[in-house]
């Protein structure tokens, strides 16, 4: 069953699209945490971000800089979250890989307040952090070199 996004593309559902090309669309959230707030949403239908093509990818990196630049334009934000989330643990509602740009403004102007973020850091163990980076690097290269 195509997920809401894909009958949003599809034009099955109506939204307030801001911009589209071969690859990806944009269009504004129905329920915004302020005032601007956009999803870019690339036309493949892949649950995360890992799966998706590499042209998908790429168009979906020039759309988020495009769009933010004019979010950031239209609405006089001062500044902007961009948030992505993968998997329902991940705290990701739709399985369809989106990302949110989400304007944030000065305290006591409109347009709301905007995300609102909690970090719970933890402390950095170095051996274990090497071991990790080694194996992270291992797997980049598997792909850059298939």
């Amino acid at each position: 069953m195509p997920s809401i996004f894909t009958r949003i593309i599809r034009g099955e559902i109506p939204s307030h699209r801001v911009y589209g090309d071969a690859f990806v669309v944009a269009f504004l959230d129905i329920a915004p945490l302020s005032r601007g707030h956009v999803l870019v949403v690339p036309i493949e239908e892949r649950e995360f971000l890992h799966e998706l093509s590499d042209e998908s990818a790429a168009a979906l990196g020039r759309a988020l800089v495009s769009v933010a630049r004019a979010v950031v334009q239209a609405t006089g934000a001062t500044a902007y979250n961009i948030l992505q989330n993968n998997g329902a643990a991940a705290h990701q509602a739709i399985p369809h890989v989106h990302f949110h740009i989400i304007p944030k403004f000065e305290d006591g102007a409109p347009g709301g307040s905007g995300l609102g973020i909690e970090w719970e850091s933890q402390q950095c163990v170095a051996a274990d952090a090497a071991l990790l980076a080694v194996a992270i690097r291992t797997r980049i290269e598997q792909y850059a070199n298939p």
